[in-house]
């Protein structure tokens, strides 16, 4: 069976659930003695570039050799990265997705596509540093994997660990198709210990809550974190507005399980930003940077650097955005209010007393004038604050509690706010 991208859902959610006791599973879980995920990586979240949602598994080099997955294209995207200013903001992931591999030599280590990939994947990380970037891999915790290529079945769980980094690869992300929940809860904690066994520090991308449906109590979200740096938790991205906000209210609907298990070295992942597509328009477009940024999300572009237009390299290259999502504290926001006229607010709470403020229109039509103050925001101490807009660097000073303000948000936007607290200096010259 497959999805609507072609991916068989061996597993996914909405698929047959697991009959597998659930006390089986608990005494898998405390019979794996492995060392847990501690690489020191990730302390804000990742941002570089992920080919699924763009390429998908395109395989048809003959016909289609601009778009294909290949070495030609991880080159090329990697040049964009690194001349158009992308990795200097903190982009430097290039992150290569399913469809590369080519099967198993002899000894059973995975091997790359031979003729999408010449070289090999080491010669693509040596490319990638020597940019100033850092290359990522997809494999699968499973026979297959969602597109049915060789997966990592456990007993190549350490071979292929030793593998990537032979290779020198800095992220790996293991997906979970064609494989149970006795696999996964033993799989995904092997592949980690592996890992750090290699002493090569690789960031570790999980699967696995989405293939256990997401949520408590299928889903150990502490072993989760103790085991895997980012992981998705929810179905696969689209190119459309109506996939972003079905991500975006399954995030909402379990912010209170979801936003206190992300923190600095282990995040939530709503999946890619589909920015600079056919899917979104503007104002949607910047809706998810900043909806992605206040969720602490990873901002991994899934798009074709090589002609995206300069009114999407704007909105993901927004600096002050970028130090938003990348604070230091690592708290994920959340939605503290749903007003009946169809405006939510979201609220992210930042390093040095300073807040992330989105305030969203689900209207469709026309813009719409929200009033509030940061008393109804559930900012009721005597702070003075100022407000920078984040997209037009437009400020409000001398902002209080009790101060009312009006905000103009358009049809599916946002408006984005960075709330930072005047100091005694900044009072007196105001």
């Amino acid at each position: 069976m497959t999805g609507p991208d072609g991916r068989p859902q061996s597993g996914l959610m909405g698929s047959r659930p697991s009959q597998e006791p659930q006390q089986t599973v608990l005494l898998l879980v405390l019979g794996t003695q492995v060392q847990m995920l501690e690489n020191g990586l990730l302390r804000v979240p990742p941002m570089g570039w992920l080919s699924w949602e763009r390429f998908r598994c395109n395989t048809n080099c003959k016909n289609d050799p601009k778009n294909c997955i290949s070495e030609r294209l991880f080159m090329e995207m990697a040049d964009r990265l690194a001349q158009d200013g992308w990795r200097d903001l903190g982009y430097v992931y290039l992150n290569i997705d399913d469809c590369w591999i080519g099967g198993r030599d002899s000894k059973g280590r995975l091997i790359p596509d031979k003729e999408r990939f010449p070289n090999g994947i080491a010669f693509l990380a040596d490319y990638a540093h020597s940019l100033g970037l850092k290359l990522g891999i997809y494999e699968d915790l499973g026979k297959f994997t969602c597109s049915g290529y060789p997966g990592t079945t456990l007993d190549k769980v350490v071979l292929d660990a030793q593998t990537f980094a032979e290779w020198k690869v800095d992220m790996l992300k293991l997906d979970g198709c064609y494989s149970t929940s006795k696999q996964r809860v033993q799989g995904y904690p092997k592949m980690a210990a592996a890992l750090n066994a290699t002493g090569r520090p690789i960031a570790f991308s999980c699967v696995w809550p989405l293939y256990d449906h997401g949520l408590p109590p299928r889903v150990d979200y502490k072993l989760v974190a103790d085991t895997c740096n980012l992981w998705r938790n929810y179905k696969d991205i689209q190119d459309s507005w109506t996939s972003v906000l079905s991500i975006l209210d399954w995030f909402v609907t379990h912010q209170d399980i979801l936003q206190p298990v992300a923190g600095p070295g282990h995040w939530n992942d709503p999946d890619m930003l589909i920015i600079g597509n056919k899917g979104l328009n503007f104002e949607q477009a910047r809706s998810q940077m900043a909806l992605w940024t206040i969720l602490a999300a990873p901002l991994l572009m899934s798009t074709d650097l090589r002609s995206i237009s300069p009114q999407n390299v704007d909105i993901l290259q927004n600096s002050l955005m970028i130090k938003i999502n990348q604070d230091p504290l690592g708290i994920q926001g959340r939605r503290v209010i749903k007003d009946q006229n169809h405006i939510e607010v979201f609220l992210r709470p930042l390093a040095n007393q300073a807040f992330a403020i989105v305030f969203f229109s689900r209207h469709t039509i026309k813009p719409y004038q929200y009033s509030s103050s940061l008393a109804q925001l559930n900012l009721t101490d005597a702070t003075m604050y100022e407000a920078q807009d984040v997209y037009t660097g437009d400020t409000i000073s001398n902002l209080k509690q009790t101060t009312n303000f009006t905000v103009t948000i358009n049809p599916s936007g946002v408006v984005m706010w960075y709330l930072y607290p005047l100091r005694k200096q900044q009072l007196f010259q105001h």
